[in-house]
């Protein structure tokens, strides 16, 4: 009787032994990490644009699923949220003048995407909209929530359209390249009006169609040299930098009339 109670008490033991190495095998989740060259970016009075090169790594990719292209990878270069009003102008007596307009709060002054392929390609619409990744899924709070919903999807849509003419907005699909199973290369542009501030970029890493991680890092735009001080004064004296201008406006406008006035 005794050595059948010991072999009972040592079953249980037998089995969680056994079970035990099967849990330490499970694989690791896979991660994705993104890396600037550099950290800040100084811009002049005669920048015309560039293109941000962001260079990223797969942790624990799974090999099968590598070779067979079912990573991909969406970098993101978002730029500092601002609050924007859209104006639209109507024709009144032969005259366009500003009628209606709406104020949204928060808005990313500029976003540039990159993709291994189109966005309709690599996960669904769905996923997207809750991620808020892209220019058309990024939500756009309206000052005023009480205005009708097609009045703000319409000022909604002019708001992308124009960020999008002005290059502030852009796509560049295939801008994100794998050079290994592990490493990826993205290019994202930035306009050449691109606004001065802190710059976030994110990486998102799809694995046949389902979003895995997320990672992220900053960039700070500023500018340089005379445009830099000018930029400074601006923003720190305002008041005198106001009765400057006001000031130089009035000096080049009398000089203006005294050299080219008809005797």
């Amino acid at each position: 009787m005794a050595g059948l109670r010991a072999f009972a008490a040592a079953v249980p033991l037998s089995m969680l032994f056994a079970f035990s190495p099967a849990t330490a095998q499970t694989p690791p989740t896979e991660n994705i990490q993104i890396g600037l060259s550099t950290d800040a970016i100084s811009i002049t009075a005669g920048f015309s644009g560039a293109d941000l090169t962001i260079f990223g790594s797969l942790e624990n990719p799974d090999p099968l699923i590598a070779r067979q292209g079912r990573y991909d990878v969406v970098v993101v270069l978002e730029g500092p949220p601002r609050p924007v009003v859209v104006r639209r102008k109507d024709r009144v007596l032969g005259v366009w003048i500003n009628l209606d307009s709406e104020t949204f709060e928060n808005v990313p002054v500029s976003y540039s995407v990159a993709t291994t392929r189109p966005l309709q390609d690599i996960a669904d619409p769905a996923k997207y909209k809750q991620l808020s990744l892209g220019a058309q899924n990024l939500y756009m709070k309206p000052a005023d929530e009480t205005d009708s919903p097609a009045t703000i999807e319409e000022f909604t849509a002019a708001l992308r359209e124009r960020k999008a003419a002005t290059g502030l907005y852009s796509e560049n699909v295939g801008g994100v390249q794998f050079l290994s199973q592990n490493l990826f290369r993205a290019t994202v542009r930035l306009a050449p009006n691109v606004p001065v501030g802190t710059h976030k970029a994110r990486a998102f890493l799809f694995k046949s169609g389902m979003f895995v991680k997320e990672s992220s890092a900053q960039l700070e735009i500023r500018k340089s040299g005379f445009e830099q001080s000018v930029f400074r004064v601006a923003h720190d004296y305002s008041f005198l930098y106001g009765v400057f201008a006001i000031s130089l406006a009035m000096l080049t406008g009398w000089l203006g009339r005294i050299i080219f006035r008809k005797d």
